[in-house]
């Protein structure tokens, strides 16, 4: 007769094995010593409980190599499971085939999970770029370099490729509208964020002994010590306002017997004697000054004013009058944030406190955004990142010099704080702050008679100044600037 059941050619082992175990009542499952042979299939374990069969899938299930019961087995009952689990011929043991014997063709993709790298010798074949797919988009190919608001979508790593000069950037910092771009290609030039401070130098330009004085002194950032002479203004002169690019000083207006519209500029790369590049729209001394990345500002002065001029660095072109305070004055403060700038303090015919703000990346009117804690004329203006700060001046009300050194903040508009003293009470007509990354400085001004002090403050906590370094002249009505 014909035989019925699984082909015997087919099968290499038939395994049985019988499992026994006696209830308590509680436990609801059972190990069985044939799990690992058999197919998970409930179907292959017969279980008996005092000698009565369970119905598979109802009575009990199977998990690897666990019986569950749907009732634990009462105490004292004997339960039987015999498993059957056969070894099939076509289940071949690992490690046992060889290239050889696999037919050509055979082996398709869907067959292939993964490739280790180990396996991968040799030189890889030329394909397309386009079948190379699930590659994250990591670069671009531009003619132009990046800018800090290129934003790339794959963040801190992308890379970007200027086909025109070859140079290549890598996206250190993705912060939005504030990517910072090192040139990793051989080349020179970061592409990150403006920033109004200097790393290197402050400097002092012109003023008056009281003879009207024409030097650029200039003095180090990273060491303190006295400043030197590197150079001269076009016309000696007292008041004029100083304001700093990336890579020049500029002298803004003044006076020498009249006021002057002269804007003089001076390398800071060498030291140069400065250059007649451009005009004010009209003459006027004692103005404060902010910066952008891309233009010089110029506000309030005597006689008395409030305009806002603008002049670019990129040409030396003329300034053009592009807005106004909310308030006429002179001898004022100047500061600068990444998007506005500062006028604090100064004189209306009578002492100011307001602190007035613009913006630079549009023309626009000043607002009055707070107030300094006392109102004075002829102060000194420094800028970090995050605050600006007005030192010493002369207080009009109580005929004093003042020492003080207010803060106020730029991501809030608010009134300031007196946040530490100047080593000597002094006030100067032309606000000759300097700002490095760390620190505000303050050279010059009158304290009863001229001085050459430069003072320095920190930034990062609210103390008193100290006394760093001198002048090479002592002097008064200069201007400041830093790079």
């Amino acid at each position: 007769m014909a035989y019925l059941g699984k082909a015997l050619n087919s099968i290499s082992t038939a395994n049985i094995a019988v499992d026994t175990m006696t209830g308590d009542g509680s436990t609801n499952t059972m190990s069985i010593s044939l799990g690992s042979k058999l197919t998970d299939s409930v179907n292959n374990v017969s279980v008996f409980i005092s000698g009565v069969f369970q119905r598979p899938g109802t009575d009990y299930t199977l998990s690897g190599s666990t019986i569950t019961f749907t009732t634990a087995p009462s105490d004292g009952y004997s339960v039987v499971a015999v498993s059957k689990g056969d070894s099939w011929k076509d289940v071949v043991a690992d490690a046992t085939v060889y290239g050889s014997a696999l037919a050509d063709n055979s082996l398709t993709d869907a067959k292939i999970i993964g490739l280790d790298a180990s396996k991968l010798t040799g030189a890889m074949p030329a394909i397309d770029g386009s079948a190379v797919t699930n590659l994250p988009a990591t670069h671009t190919v531009s003619s132009n370099d990046p800018a800090t608001d290129t934003n790339p979508s794959e963040g801190v790593g992308a890379l970007w490729i200027n086909s025109t000069s070859g140079e290549t950037f890598l996206c250190t910092d993705a912060t939005t509208d504030e990517n910072v771009w090192f040139n990793v290609g051989g080349g020179s030039g970061d592409v990150q964020p403006w920033t109004y401070q200097g790393t290197i130098s402050g400097y002092a330009i012109g003023g008056s002994t009281p003879a009207l004085r024409d030097e650029i002194d200039k003095w180090s950032f990273s060491s303190d010590g006295n400043a030197t002479d590197v150079g001269n203004l076009t016309v000696a002169r007292q008041e004029p306002a100083g304001v700093s690019s990336s890579s020049h000083g500029y002298a803004c207006g003044g006076w020498n017997g009249s006021h002057k519209n002269i804007i003089d500029k001076h390398t800071f790369s060498s030291d140069s004697d400065a250059t007649d590049v451009a005009d004010m729209t009209t003459t006027k001394s004692n103005c404060s000054s902010a910066a952008s990345s891309t233009n010089g500002y110029i506000a309030s002065g005597n006689p008395l004013t409030d305009t806002i001029e603008k002049f670019p660095f990129a040409s030396d072109s003329d300034a053009t009058d592009i807005a106004n305070l909310t308030v006429a004055r002179f001898s004022a403060a100047g500061q600068s944030s990444s998007t506005h700038g500062y006028v604090s303090g100064g004189n209306t015919a009578s002492n100011s406190n307001i602190i007035d703000k613009f913006t630079t990346s549009s023309d626009n009117d000043a607002t009055d955004v707070g107030d300094l804690t006392v109102a004075r004329q002829s102060t000194s203006g420094s800028s970090s990142t995050t605050h600006g700060y007005t030192a010493g001046g002369y207080a009009l009300s109580t005929s004093s010099v003042s020492n003080v050194i207010d803060k106020f903040s730029f991501a809030t508009d608010s009134d300031a704080t007196d946040v530490g003293d100047l080593t000597t009470g002094r006030y100067t007509w032309s606000g000759p702050g300097a700002s490095s990354v760390t620190h505000g400085y303050t050279s010059g001004g009158y304290t009863g008679a001229d001085s050459n002090i430069i003072d320095k403050f920190s930034f990062s906590s609210d103390e008193d100044a100290t006394d760093v370094g001198d002048l090479t002249v002592a002097r008064s009505s200069n201007g400041g600037q830093q790079y």
